[in-house]
């Protein structure tokens, strides 16, 4: 039996923008993926959904828009019940980057790729024009506008997978495994970009992760476990928690584990929320 822990709501929460009530999945039934999953997931919220591989994270984002076939339960995004008839309008709410962006590219060029997802959307040229050129801005990549996607970096892929999707201006954006192929500095590019959405406050995140500074960035955790929900807590909680971590496959943050260090030698160190702030902490 799973272990269930309580999250705590966070102060300001919205309505429910994801909800799910006794969902179940398995091509086997005999042999279920995931197994009575009720949780709600509220507008503005950045989750991160862990857990070890073979739990039905990535199952369960793709029961949400409709990439797998529905299993038994109930599945409600953005107001909208989850049937035949409103699988077209779902999947223009939620907007998915995958861990290899080479997967999502469809055009020749960077442009070509960001217009195909807003021709789609039947924008008019002056809006798809207007949304090309802001959300390239935004996220550093105008320059790339007439590059094939082969001449980028992976840090740039990433940048262009996600600058097509917000183009289309999806609520809900989903990132599986995003920043797991990226180097060190791209990952940090990611979680900058991540940041920047959150602040902006009209971007509901589902974060499939491993990455402790992602998970600390985030305002909840969801850990998967053998098929069931084994927690729903705060970053903090699931940190201070080893058994759970061991449940997820999962490490504590390398500043945490420095800052115990340090304080198991009289030194006395917060805990830090990112290896930034552990820096700050030492050298101000």
């Amino acid at each position: 039996m799973n272990e269930s822990y309580e999250g705590q709501e966070l102060e300001g929460e919205g309505q429910a923008i994801i909800s799910l009530d006794g969902v179940s999945f398995g091509y086997d039934p005999e042999h279920p993926i995931l197994q009575n999953i009720t949780l709600s997931i509220s507008q503005g919220q950045w989750v991160s959904l862990v857990g070890p591989n073979g739990c039905g994270k990535s199952t369960l984002v793709k029961l949400l828009n409709a990439l797998l076939p529905k299993g038994a339960g109930e599945i409600v995004v953005s107001g909208m019940q989850l049937s035949e008839e409103t699988i077209g309008s779902i999947r223009q709410c939620i907007g998915m980057v995958f861990q290899n962006p080479d997967n999502q590219f469809i055009g020749a060029t960077v442009e070509e790729d960001i217009l195909f997802g807003l021709e789609g959307l039947c924008l008019s040229y002056a809006e798809m024009a207007e949304r090309l050129h802001s959300y390239t801005t935004r996220l550093g990549i105008n320059h790339l506008l007439s590059k094939h996607p082969g001449e980028l970096s992976g840090g740039q892929k990433q940048r262009v997978a996600i600058a097509s999707i917000l183009a289309m201006e999806p609520g809900i954006v989903i990132f599986d495994e995003a920043s797991s192929m990226l180097d060190e500095g791209s990952r940090n590019e990611l979680l900058g970009i991540l940041q920047d959405m959150r602040a902006e406050g009209k971007y509901t995140i589902l974060m499939i992760t491993h990455d402790a500074d992602e998970i600390l960035a985030s305002d909840r955790v969801l850990a998967l476990h053998g098929g069931g929900l084994a927690a729903d807590v705060t970053p903090a909680e699931l940190f201070r928690n080893e058994e759970l971590l061991q449940k997820c496959h999962l490490c504590e943050p390398y500043p945490w584990r420095l800052a115990r260090e340090l304080q198991n030698q009289g030194i006395h160190v917060d805990v830090p929320a990112s290896e930034k702030e552990f820096i700050d902490t030492l050298w101000p």
